[in-house]
C-alpha cells in the first residue's frame, strides 16, 4: 500500500476511535514485541482497543483532529519516546489490571535500559569451574564447592535506569536469569480533555468521603474560632448559643419551655436520683431474665450446707 494511503487510513482510524471512546491510557511500549502486543490486544478484546504508531504520525493525526476537537491537543505533549493509546469506555481500573497481568519476563540484553536493579543472590550457581571468567569480569567473589561455582555474597550487577553491559548480559544468560518484565506500562490517563497521573485510580470512594469529612471538620473549626458562620459551623454555633441563653435564663430565673426540664433537675435533684436508682433493678431484671431466680436459689444452697456441717459436730463427742 502506498505511503499516502497508509497515512490516510491511519488518520481515519484515529478519528473513528476518538469518536468512539471517551477515555484512554497513554502507555509505554518499550521492548514489547509484536507477538506480545497481539496477545495483549486479544486479552483486551471487548474491553479496550490499542492504537500505536510513529510519534510523528500520531502528532499529525491529533493536530488535524484538534481543529474539530480542541480538547485533544493536550495529548501531543505526551507523545514522547515509544508510546501508544489504550482506549476504552469501560472501567479504567479493570483495563489497567489486564495490562499489568500481561507483563512478560525477559532476559537482559546488552545495551538495553534496565528498568530495575538486578541482584544475584549468594549460593551455588550450577556452573562448572571453567565458567569462572564470567564472574571475574564483574569482580564477583566466588569459590568452588563440590565441583561448581558458588557466589559468596549477594551482589548487584545492574543498577536501574542504566544500560546493560555485555558482561552482565552474558552472565545473567548463563545463569538463566530473566530479571526484567516488559509490557504496556501506564504512564498517563486521558479523559474529557484532561491528562492526569494514573495514581488517582487508586483513590477509593471511602478515601474521598474521608477527605471530604476531614475538610468539613477543618472548615467548622476555623469558622468557630473566627466566629464566622458557615454551613459546616452553623449547627455548633446554634448549639453554643442555646447553651449561653439557657445559662442566662437559669441565672435570671427566667424559665422558658426549652429549659423547664433542666430547671426541675436543678431544683429537685433527689427526685431524679431516686428515679434513676429505682429504674436500675428493673433494668437489671429485664437484662437477666429468668436467670435471677436460679441464681438466688444457688446462692441459698451453700448456707444450708454450712448449717448442716455445723450441726454435725459436738464438742463432747
Amino acid at each position: 500500500m502506498p505511503s499516502r494511503l497508509r497515512k490516510e487510513k491511519y488518520f481515519a482510524k484515529l478519528n473513528t476511535l476518538f469518536a468512539q471512546y471517551e477515555r484512554m491510557f497513554i502507555v509505554g511500549v518499550d521492548n514489547v514485541g509484536s507477538r506480545q502486543m497481539q496477545e495483549i490486544k486479544i486479552e483486551l478484546r471487548g474491553k479496550a482497543e490499542v492504537l500505536n504508531g510513529k510519534n510523528t504520525q500520531m502528532r499529525r493525526a491529533i493536530s488535524n483532529l484538534s481543529n474539530e476537537r480542541p480538547e485533544v491537543w493536550c495529548l501531543i505533549e505526551e507523545l514522547k519516546k515509544n508510546v501508544a493509546f489504550v482506549m476504552t469506555n469501560g472501567d479504567l481500573g479493570e483495563v489497567k489490571t489486564v495490562l499489568e497481568g500481561n507483563q512478560k519476563p525477559a532476559a537482559a540484553r546488552s545495551g538495553a535500559l534496565a528498568p530495575v536493579d538486578v541482584w544475584i543472590p549468594k549460593g551455588p550457581t550450577g556452573l562448572d569451574p571453567a565458567q569462572t571468567s564470567f564472574f571475574q569480569a564483574l569482580n564477583i567473589p566466588t569459590k568452588i564447592n563440590k565441583g561448581s561455582i558458588e557466589i559468596i555474597q549477594d551482589v548487584q550487577v545492574i543498577k536501574a535506569h542504566t544500560r546493560v553491559g555485555p558482561s552482565e548480559a552474558a552472565l545473567l544468560n548463563k545463569l538463566g536469569k530473566k530479571p526484567f518484565n516488559y509490557g504496556l506500562v501506564v504512564q498517563k490517563v486521558y479523559e474529557a480533555g484532561a491528562v492526569f497521573d494514573p495514581s488517582v485510580l487508586a483513590i477509593s470512594q471511602e478515601m474521598l468521603l474521608g477527605s471530604v469529612a476531614a475538610a468539613i471538620g477543618n472548615i467548622a473549626a476555623v469558622s468557630l474560632a473566627t466566629n464566622f458562620p458557615t454551613q459546616a459551623s452553623l449547627p455548633y454555633m446554634v448549639m453554643n448559643g442555646f447553651k449561653e441563653v439557657a445559662g442566662v435564663g437559669l441565672a435570671a430565673d427566667f424559665i422558658f419551655e426549652q429549659i423547664k426540664k433542666v430547671k426541675e433537675m436543678i431544683d429537685n435533684p433527689e427526685a431524679f436520683a431516686s428515679a434513676a436508682v429505682a429504674a436500675a433493678p428493673t433494668a437489671a431484671a429485664a437484662a437477666g431474665g429468668g436467670d435471677a431466680a436460679p441464681t438466688a436459689a444457688a446462692a441459698a444452697a451453700p448456707e444450708e450446707e454450712e448449717e448442716e456441717e455445723a450441726g454435725g459436730f459436738d464438742l463432747f463427742d
